[in-house]
């Protein structure tokens, strides 16, 4: 084992705290497990595939288009004075 440092929010420390002594452990137990488990789930959860979007012509996107907020795409595909948004 290996000892390190690492800086955490004091009300974070306050809640593995509180949880160490409720589960009778440590306070390195607490953290250990739960790293693991957000370790775990990482490895489980299967990463999406990658997308090929079609394109047309060679000028990519047109300006204003980020196609990673969907709250500009809405606002970009909704007709003006349409308030159903869905």
């Amino acid at each position: 084992m290996r000892r390190t440092t690492i800086n955490l929010p004091e009300d974070l420390l306050r809640q593995i705290k509180k949880l160490a002594v409720e589960s009778r452990t440590t306070v390195t137990a607490v953290i250990e497990d739960a790293l693991r488990a957000a370790l775990a789930r990482r490895r489980r959860t299967p990463r999406p595939e990658r997308v090929e979007l079609t394109t047309f012509g060679t000028a990519g996107l047109q300006p204003g288009v980020d196609l990673d907020d969907s709250a500009v795409l809405l606002d970009l595909t909704v007709p003006p004075g349409v308030s159903d948004r869905r």
